[in-house]
């Protein structure tokens, strides 16, 4: 009685494309050994792996670099509501 995850369905996607992209991107499949659908399928995907991959790095201005790096070096005293919540952790999970 696992709770394993089906297999999710294949969905459908289309794009109108120009015959000379089409042209290139047939070419380029057919160089890699594969079909133009599986080209268009792994070469989207990195893209888009790509794209949220850099999109999720933090990036800082300068101001917020330094600020960043003051936090880091010289962290803050633990107030009270933080020592309290520390304690209970550590009662909950300790």
């Amino acid at each position: 009685m696992g709770n394993r995850m089906a297999p999710s369905k294949p969905e459908r996607l289309e794009a109108r494309v120009t015959q000379e992209q089409k042209k290139l991107i047939g070419r380029a499949a057919k160089l890699e050994g594969r079909t133009i659908t599986d080209f268009l399928v792994t070469s989207a995907q990195a893209a888009a792996k790509s794209v949220i991959h850099q999109r999720e790095i933090l990036t800082l201005s300068s101001r917020g670099r330094r600020v960043f790096i003051d936090a880091i070096l010289n962290p803050r005293e633990p107030n009270e509501k933080l020592r309290r919540a520390a304690r209970l952790y550590d009662k909950t999970f300790r």
